[in-house]
């Protein structure tokens, strides 16, 4: 049993990071160009890293977002994609743009503001969307000539019309509430596709059946019904992006279990792999684990959030008992599907052993990755106004609102404490001891687990050479490759069994 005063006992070791993955490229004053009529630029801004994490995660598939947007431009136009956290730089001005599209979270919105301000001074429109657009108008509204509430795959195209006719309104407002099957699909010819581990980001749901308190799904004036694509949509996207791994982007892929079954039925064919975000209740349906299983499903991101039953009914996250949570990863396991768990760190029932009893499950449960956050109060969620009520939020610092600082006074810890244990968890479970007790139960998937989690997680300075030198793509390939390989021959061995089987050995994927 570890000790619960361990991640405070000893000093950490200091993580690497190199400055350009903490500063963002800087905007010179240039001198005034031409810009170029018909000419949109979309621009992803920077965030800062963190050295805990692994930074191949911010690689791994590209915003869908811009994409989309992109999807609706007017074929006169050229549109451009950029995103500044692939490290080739500040974004293109020669020529300027006449529209710059910024999408705008908490964490980069300084950063999205530098954009826009630099844009707009040099003549440029600025469109201003995204979730923080959202929460927080009257702040971005300054910053811009036009914010985008809402969809903006309804408003892009309505926003460019206006501009061409001399009339761009100061706000266009959508809801989320339109058919999803209507919606074209993202123009990812526009993405540097060695960039990316994969440029197949699929979304086939919007939505999730929770409303988790913390979680951006809960901002006041975001109301997104559970929506759902074709199949064969989503398959059709599969195919033409031409990769042999996808990952949707779903905030919960499992939602409706019943068209769950009916997409790992039209995938099944593809023969190709892919990873998903679920919540730990899809196990209820063992078949259903199954069918993903045969349809390619090597993965997935499940949020326990939590291994409080408390933690979990304060913040109305519907799930399973947190006792049942080692049987149902045993589930997935028994099906060759990894588990990388998401824990969220600083509840008002966590103690200063929260970290230790975390490692001490992940590890006997065998998660092949987890991630963690400190919690944090969103603006414009639940959870920001209780905690503004009770006077416990420390500043808006927007940019420290990234999941790895406490912006907010813990109930029982200090601030500095939440943030430590933070740090300690995540060197205790990239550590050569804690990746050796995780291998699989089956030896034949120990060497590529070993593989994957090595240059995963403990490669950052290997993925920061990838990133910059535009390598991502082509050193992973073969890896992927490998994966979906390995996974072709387990789905044709488990297809022969009617029954849950653990003899078939687990399958690792290569994108978790």
């Amino acid at each position: 049993m570890i000790d619960r005063n361990e991640p405070f006992s000893r000093p950490l070791r200091r993580r690497w990071i190199p400055p350009e993955m903490l500063d963002a490229p800087a905007l010179k004053n240039e001198p005034l160009g031409s810009i170029e009529s018909g000419y949109a630029l979309l621009i992803n801004p920077f965030y800062p890293k963190d050295a805990n994490a692994s930074f191949g995660k911010h690689v791994l598939t590209p915003t869908l977002a811009l994409t989309s947007l992109a999807a609706t431009t007017p074929a006169w136009w050229r549109v451009e994609y950029w995103d500044e956290n692939l490290l080739q730089g500040r974004p293109p001005f020669r020529p300027l743009p006449q529209v710059v599209g910024i999408t705008v979270h908490l964490t980069f919105a300084k950063r999205a503001f530098e954009l826009a301000e630099w844009y707009r001074a040099r003549g440029s429109k600025v469109i201003l969307g995204g979730l923080h657009v959202l929460s927080c108008p009257d702040e971005c509204a300054p910053h811009a000539d036009t914010l985008a509430l809402g969809d903006g795959v309804q408003l892009w195209p309505r926003i460019l019309r206006d501009l061409e006719a001399g009339h761009l309104r100061p706000r266009y407002v959508a809801t989320y509430e339109n058919d999803y099957r209507d919606d074209p699909s993202p123009r990812r010819t526009l993405l540097p596709r060695r960039s990316f581990l994969t440029t197949t980001s699929l979304i086939a749901t919007r939505g999730c059946h929770n409303r988790c308190g913390f979680c951006y799904l809960a901002t006041d004036g975001l109301r997104m019904p559970y929506r759902m694509r074709d199949p064969q949509q989503v398959v059709d996207e599969f195919e033409a992006d031409g990769q042999p791994y996808a990952v949707f982007i779903d905030n919960n892929l499992g939602s409706r279990r019943d068209y769950l079954h009916a997409l790992c039925t039209a995938l099944r064919p593809l023969n190709k792999i892919w990873s998903a975000a679920v919540t730990i209740d899809v196990t209820d349906d063992p078949a259903l684990v199954r069918n993903m299983a045969l349809a390619g499903c090597t993965g997935v991101f499940i949020g326990f959030e939590s291994l409080s039953d408390q933690n979990l009914a304060d913040s109305n996250k519907k799930t399973p008992k947190t006792a049942d949570y080692a049987s149902r990863v045993r589930i997935l396991h028994d099906y060759g599907i990894q588990v990388n768990g998401s824990f969220v760190l600083g509840f008002d029932h966590d103690r200063k052993d929260v970290f230790g009893r975390t490692v001490e499950w992940v590890e006997e449960n065998r998660l092949e990755c987890a991630t963690f956050h400190i919690l944090t109060p969103y603006p414009a969620t639940p959870l920001f106004r209780q905690m503004e009520a009770q006077g416990r939020i420390l500043h808006r610092d927007w940019t420290l609102y990234d999941t790895s600082h406490a912006v907010f006074r813990p109930k029982h810890m200090m601030p500095e404490e939440l943030e430590r244990g933070y740090a300690w968890i995540y060197q205790r479970l990239f550590s050569h001891a804690s990746i050796w007790r995780r291998r699989p139960e089956q030896w034949q998937a120990v060497p590529i687990y070993l593989a994957m989690s090595y240059l995963y997680k403990r490669s950052n300075r290997f993925w920061h050479v990838l990133i910059k030198h535009d390598l991502v793509n082509p050193v992973w390939r073969p890896l992927v490759e490998l994966t979906r390989w390995r996974h072709v021959r387990y789905r044709r061995r488990l297809a022969q069994t009617k029954s849950l089987s653990t003899s078939t050995g687990q399958v690792v994927s290569a994108g978790v």
